[in-house]
C-alpha cells in the first residue's frame, strides 16, 4: 500500500536521488533543469520555509520513498503556483501515483489561495507530458514569464 504525506527531512536524500536519476535517464542531467537546483538536497527546508509552498511524498508502508511532487509560488500577485519536481522512482511508475500526487498538489495549492497551477517540462519526458494532458492541464505556446529552467520547452496551466 502506498500513502502520500507531507515531506520530512528524512526524505531529502531519497528524493534528490530519484530526481537526479530520472533526469539523467533522459539525458537531462544538464544546466537548465532541476538536476542542479540549489535546494535539491534540502527540499524539506525549501518547501517548509513558506506557508504558500508544500511538497508531498509517496511512500510504502515500510517507509520507502517512491517519489513526490510539490508546489511553490510562481506569481503570488496573480495567484499562480507552480507544480514542481514531480518525479517517481522507476519501480513506482505506471501505478497511477503521479495522478494521486497531483491531486494532493492541487488541493494544497487551492488551500493556499492559488487560482492556477503552472508547470514547465521537457518534450523528452513524454510520459510526464501525457500525465499532464490527461489530468486536464492546457498546453501553452510559451512560458508565462521567462522559463525558470531554460532547458524546458513545454508549458502547461490548470485552473484550480
Amino acid at each position: 500500500m502506498t500513502k502520500i504525506r507531507e515531506i520530512q527531512a528524512s526524505d531529502n536524500a531519497a528524493l534528490k536521488d530519484i530526481i537526479q536519476s530520472s533526469l539523467k535517464a533522459y539525458g537531462l542531467d544538464i544546466e537548465g533543469t532541476a538536476y542542479f537546483d540549489p535546494e535539491l538536497a534540502h527540499l524539506s527546508d525549501y518547501y517548509g520555509a513558506e506557508d504558500y509552498r508544500d511538497y508531498f511524498v509517496a511512500v510504502s508502508d515500510e517507509g520507502e520513498v517512491y517519489g513526490g511532487a510539490g508546489f511553490a509560488e510562481y506569481n503570488l500577485k496573480n495567484k499562480v503556483a507552480e507544480l514542481q519536481k514531480l518525479y517517481l522512482s522507476e519501480s513506482a511508475r505506471g501505478q497511477g501515483l503521479s495522478y494521486k500526487l497531483i491531486d494532493r498538489v492541487v488541493a494544497g495549492a487551492k488551500a493556499a489561495g492559488y487560482q492556477q497551477l503552472y508547470l514547465e517540462t521537457q518534450h523528452k519526458l513524454a510520459s510526464a507530458v501525457h500525465v499532464y494532458q490527461k489530468y486536464g492541464f492546457q498546453e501553452l505556446d510559451a512560458p508565462i514569464h521567462e522559463a525558470q529552467h531554460s532547458a524546458m520547452d513545454k508549458f502547461f496551466i490548470l485552473d484550480l
